[in-house]
């Protein structure tokens, strides 16, 4: 249990720190997605730091070898010379008892040093007489050389008779100095002493630093070039890209005058007039069918129009044979029936019509004002009762105890839930329908359900558009105009609110209209499900 709590613990802080994250590096990231100036130039830069990081660690790796092996001959050749200057020397005595040989050794090492001066500077000398504890070791200068010389490199040059070197950096008269020590044994006629030649590096680690801070330096400078190379070239190319981005933003806002600057004939000069010439294409295009539009709106308007004043002379006439019908024999009182009908249905057809048009020519005005939705609800209800009893369809409300005020215009959203309310009844099938209000801080929507054919997958999007049917066979109870969903959306949007839907066969359907509290706000969310809640569970196989 500790081990599991300790884990969870773990991982909080860990999601904490990932979150954190995440918060500090969303500008860094947004302008790594947005910007392709800003990747093409950091990858440039990263792959350029990489190749000459590459290519200059291994010339000033090859440069310090260069100048280190040179400086290894040097002292090679320099170390056979003292070999032999010592051997020459200590060779006259027969034997290392021999009271003399301590100032022969004295003086060769003096002789050494004072050779030495000319070439190397700092260098130090020694001769030591491992297997002769009677003959102290000389060094000149006097510095403890523990550090230089090595119990290896002793091993190897007075045990096993061998020549050693090695690169040693020790603290020498209070200076850390890297050396390069060789160790030779000198025969004599007596055995072999050792001779230990030690050589500072400070000449050749300055000039391996040299060379080193020069090609950083220049490395640094070669990646910035490249960078800043990277950048004019990308800046080429993206500005074109980014000046049709803008441009193309500039029509889709309905600024069909805008085009791009053509200079040169290179390929980003064709993508430019490529371009200028599909904005022309699709301006004539779009000024073409917005005068269609325009006529079309006002052929439907004027016709509209002109249709009043026949359809009040015929609804006068209509209206006295529908009076007198019980009159007139039965055939004829059937046709006066049907010929009261049908002028109800054309009458709504002109009124929808009318009022489409306004849509379309962009006059309709929303005249809003703080409505109580539950009458209006109620009252929608109470007018579709009678064709509720003649479907067999019993009408469910569930409302809230307290009132329900929206900025809204009462006129358009009655006749918003007179459309669907209407349009439920029809298409369910003698089942119940449920007209749903709930309302939260921001929005207010009703729904209504019903449990009648339902739609088909894609129905959802068609059932707004004008003068489409579900099922054309199907006969009409309410005699509508086809209409009546699509002044619905318009009502919706004018308000800033949705009017959607949901159905699937043999389930129902449900509509569901959101609208702000505040006329003018932005919806975000609906205090309704789309999709209804009493839905049947699917049965998977």
């Amino acid at each position: 249990m500790p081990v599991r709590r300790a884990l969870r613990v773990v991982r909080r802080y860990w999601r904490m720190v990932a979150r954190r994250g995440r918060q500090y590096t969303a500008p860094a990231r947004r302008a790594w997605r947005r910007s392709l100036q800003l990747r093409v130039v950091t990858l440039t830069l990263i792959g350029s730091s990489l190749l000459v990081s590459t290519f200059g660690w291994f010339i000033a790796a090859q440069s310090a070898n260069i100048l280190l092996s040179r400086t290894q001959d040097e002292i090679s050749s320099s170390m056979s010379g003292k070999v032999a200057y010592a051997y020459s020397q200590l060779t006259l005595h027969p034997q290392a008892r021999d009271p003399e040989l301590p100032n022969t050794i004295n003086d060769t090492v003096n002789d050494l040093v004072d050779g030495d001066q000319t070439e190397n500077g700092g260098s130090i000398i020694s001769i030591r007489a491992e297997h002769y504890q009677d003959l102290p070791a000389v060094t000149l200068p006097p510095v403890d050389t523990r550090d230089l010389i090595t119990p290896d490199m002793i091993r190897t040059v007075a045990e096993q008779g061998q020549v050693a070197q090695q690169i040693r950096t020790a603290e020498v008269g209070g200076a850390t100095t890297k050396y390069l020590v060789y160790g030779s044994p000198v025969p004599t006629k007596f055995g072999h002493l050792e001779l230990y030649y030690m050589v500072p590096l400070t000449t050749e680690d300055r000039a391996a630093n040299q060379i080193r801070t020069t090609v950083l330096v220049t490395g640094i400078a070669l990646v910035i070039l490249l960078g800043v190379v990277a950048a004019l070239v990308t800046r080429m190319v993206v500005t074109p890209v980014r000046v049709a981005a803008r441009t193309a933003q500039r029509l889709s806002a309905g600024l069909l005058d805008q085009r791009m600057k053509v200079d040169g004939e290179d390929d980003l000069a064709l993508l430019a007039a490529a371009f200028n010439q599909m904005a022309a294409n699709l301006q004539r295009q779009i000024v073409r069918l917005e005068e269609m539009s325009r006529l079309q709106r006002r052929f439907t308007s004027d016709v509209s129009h002109e249709l009043r004043t026949p359809l009040t002379t015929v609804r006068m006439a209509a209206d006295l044979i529908f009076s007198e019908r019980e009159d007139f024999d039965p055939a004829v009182a059937r046709s006066a029936e049907l010929l009261q009908a049908e002028l109800d249905r054309f009458e709504g057809l002109l009124t929808d019509l009318l009022e489409i048009s306004r849509f379309d020519a962009g006059f309709a005005a929303l005249d809003a004002e703080h409505t109580d939705l539950v009458p209006i609800v109620e009252r929608v209800t109470e007018r579709l009762a009678g064709l509720a009893e003649r479907a067999g369809v019993d009408v469910e409300l569930r409302l809230p105890d307290t009132p329900v005020i929206a900025e809204v215009d009462p006129r358009r959203v009655e006749r918003v839930l007179r459309n669907l309310v209407g349009n439920a009844i029809e298409h369910a099938e003698a089942k119940p329908v449920v007209v749903t209000l709930s309302t939260d801080e921001a929005a207010v929507a009703v729904t209504v359900r019903d449990y009648g054919i339902g739609l088909k997958p894609g129905e959802e999007r068609l059932v707004f558009n004008r003068f489409w049917r579900a099922d054309p066979s199907r006969a009409r109870q309410t005699g509508g105009t086809g209409l009546g969903l699509s002044i619905s959306v318009e009502d919706a949007r004018l308000h800033g609110g949705w009017l959607e839907a949901w159905g699937a066969p043999g389930e129902g359907s449900q509509f569901r209209l959101t609208l702000p509290v505040r006329a003018g706000d932005r919806l975000v969310a609906a205090p309704l499900p789309l999709i209804p809640r009493d839905r049947p569970a699917e049965v998977t196989g």
